[in-house]
């Protein structure tokens, strides 16, 4: 199964407080690790919100609203991708992850939609459709 893992954003990175060379060093060894165990797809740390926007829908309209986000503890400040045989792989995982902020911090497991989960929903012809998709993203290193 794969898992997307969210590490929350804290007030230390929405100010934009870069990480130490000691907490970069840890997590640098951690995401070999996680590499050599052929769980991690991919991961990235993200801008403060102040260097982001948000799309709101409704209807057919689209109202765009700039950073910063007032609700630092609902905001995301990087991800993983990881393939793990269960939930309670990818929560041994986060355990042994070093504190990836400079205070308190928390990380989020969620996994991810299979298309098998979507049942009779997701066609033959949708199926073809996601597996183009997917060929393409990969050839182009996404």
């Amino acid at each position: 199964m794969r898992v997307m893992v969210l590490v929350k954003a804290s007030k230390s990175s929405e100010a934009g407080e870069m990480p130490s060379t000691e907490l970069l060093t840890a997590m640098g060894a951690f995401n070999e690790r996680l590499v050599e165990a052929g769980v991690m797809l991919a991961g990235e740390g993200l801008k403060p919100s102040s260097e982001g926007a948000r799309v709101l829908f409704s209807g057919k309209d689209r109202v765009v609203t700039d950073g910063p986000f007032a609700e630092t503890k609902e905001l995301v400040a990087g991800f993983w991708m990881w393939k793990v045989a269960s939930m309670e792989e990818a929560i041994d995982w986060v355990k042994q992850c070093p504190n990836p902020m400079i205070e308190d911090s928390e990380i989020e497991v969620r996994p991810v939609f299979e298309m098998d989960d979507f049942g009779d929903a997701m066609t033959e012809e949708l199926r073809e459709q996601e597996d183009v998709i997917r060929a393409k993203t990969d050839a182009m290193g996404a």
